[in-house]
């Protein structure tokens, strides 16, 4: 059987070497990130069938890491909590985590929770297609199709559009988008979600039949108009 690929994400490096050998015993291949920018790309970039998340790290913390994860992958979490502080749990939790442990931890019982995580958890990987109105949007190849004809998006537009599709019907806050999309929090005079918003319409065109493409909520935030269809 092809071995269980985990990433850990922890700034112990003691801890991480001691872990990359313990879990190696039970047959789980574990590579380690050491702050919160090496494993969001790691977890972006690379393949694994499980996430392993401290939730304080370097140059960020590890529920800015989950956010960045769930826009692109239904990868199962672990988070791991310096206190088993109810906060930090419940946080993470809500931010899409499948479980948590607090530290320090007895080795087996992570075992056994990554065993039962990866028991629920089926599929990982979101489709690599999704397609809303007059759009279809290939989350690999990182495309945005109208028509049949390619938009040429930015990085961050297409992690935007992404994020509003996939949330299609709900209002996303100016903070959110700009948590989960670009990665960091939002300056007090901070227009980029705005004008990234507004790019998108130029490209995408401002309304899909007689409705607003992206909406905006005042005094709350954007929601893209429709429902996805994801297929993979």
């Amino acid at each position: 059987m092809k071995p269980v690929s985990i990433l850990l994400v922890d700034d112990d490096v003691e801890l991480c070497s001691s872990l990359i050998r313990l879990l190696g015993m039970d047959g789980l291949n574990v590579t380690a990130a050491h702050d919160a920018d090496s494993g969001i790309r790691r977890a972006l970039h690379e393949s694994y069938d499980l996430v392993i998340l401290d939730i304080m790290l370097p140059g960020g913390d590890g529920r800015k890491v989950l956010r960045r994860i769930r826009l692109n992958s239904q990868v199962p979490v672990i988070m791991l909590t310096a206190r088993g502080d109810e906060a930090d749990r419940i946080a993470g939790l809500e931010g899409g985590a499948d479980d948590y442990l607090p530290k320090p931890f007895n080795t087996r019982e992570l075992v056994a929770r990554i065993r039962a995580v990866l028991r629920r958890n089926g599929g990982s990987e979101l489709p690599e297609r999704l397609t809303i109105a007059d759009l279809e949007i290939d989350r690999k190849q990182r495309r945005v199709l109208q028509g049949g004809q390619e938009i040429a998006l930015t990085g961050a537009e297409f992690d935007i559009l992404l994020l509003l599709v996939r949330s299609a019907g709900k209002v996303l806050s100016r903070e959110e988008i700009a948590e989960a999309a670009l990665g960091r929090p939002l300056g007090v005079f901070d227009r980029s979600v705005d004008n990234h918003i507004s790019s998108l319409r130029k490209k995408l065109g401002a309304r899909v039949g007689d409705v607003e493409r992206i909406q905006n909520v005042r005094g709350t935030g954007y929601a893209y108009t429709g429902r996805a269809v994801l297929e993979h």
